[in-house]
């Protein structure tokens, strides 16, 4: 598959949330193809490790272990990248968990970790690295939503809950970063087929509905999204802020 080129991503520090699997390996292997140095982080420890290993070199992909509803452990996870990497320009904010719960098994403590597994995380990565943009001029902030709430999906009201915040979190962050010329989007990516959703979620009728709602009569994979990730965080769109782009096929 080929991807296009971006020569203002090559050497660039770039952090990627969640990066261990699905949307966020194809993100990982996309940035460092660009010769981009790519820190990542992710609770999976053994399939992170194996895709630092084969993507790229020791000094250009490295993994750190965090489980994000930790906001001290981020931190720390955060300031070892940095210091391995060098400052942070790009951040891109994908980790998320799309647990299915019903409305009467969720409690209050519940309902909190959806918030921080979902949506919390952004904001505190956003807050660890914006000076390191702010010191070199200017950087990009790609934020992952999800057409989930757009459609009105069931089954998980706090996953969808934390997803359209993110809309309100990108622009209230545009706004107090445009000045520091610190762009930060947002992506709503449609149903997309990763490994975790091929072998828990599609079905033979799951997918005749998705066919028959997308525009595009295909199914969508991580690289998908990568390639929009990529655009949105190189100097080609840097007159691009504020905005959430819907990367769905059509559904929508």
């Amino acid at each position: 598959m080929t991807i296009a080129s971006y020569p203002s991503l090559k050497g660039r520090v770039v952090l990627v949330t969640g990066g261990g699997s699905g949307i966020g390996e194809a993100i990982v292997r996309n940035f460092a193809a660009q010769g981009s140095r790519v820190g990542f982080l992710d609770v999976d420890e053994a399939a992170s490790k194996k895709l630092a290993a084969g993507v790229g070199g020791k000094e250009q992909v490295h993994f750190e272990k965090c489980d994000l509803r930790d906001i001290a452990w981020l931190k720390r996870a955060i300031a070892a990248l940095r210091e391995r990497l060098g400052p942070v320009t790009i951040l891109v904010n994908n980790a998320a968990h799309d647990e299915r719960h019903k409305i009467e098994d969720v409690t209050s403590e519940y309902w909190d970790d959806r918030m921080a597994v979902n949506l919390k995380h952004q904001f505190f990565c956003a807050q660890a690295v914006y000076k390191d943009m702010q010191a070199a001029g200017g950087g990009a902030i790609v934020n992952m939503g999800s057409v989930s709430w757009v459609v009105g999906q069931g089954g998980m009201p706090g996953y969808t809950t934390a997803k359209s915040a993110i809309q309100g979190l990108t622009r209230a962050l545009a706004r107090d970063f445009g000045p520091l010329n610190i762009r930060v989007n947002s992506i709503l990516p449609g149903w997309i087929m990763t490994e975790r959703q091929i072998s828990l979620w599609l079905t033979p009728e799951g997918e005749e509905e998705l066919m028959r709602r997308q525009c595009l009569k295909r199914k969508l994979y991580p690289d998908d999204i990568a390639r929009v990730v990529l655009f949105l965080a190189s100097d080609e769109a840097g007159a691009c802020t504020n905005q959430n782009y819907i990367v769905d096929g059509g559904w929508v």
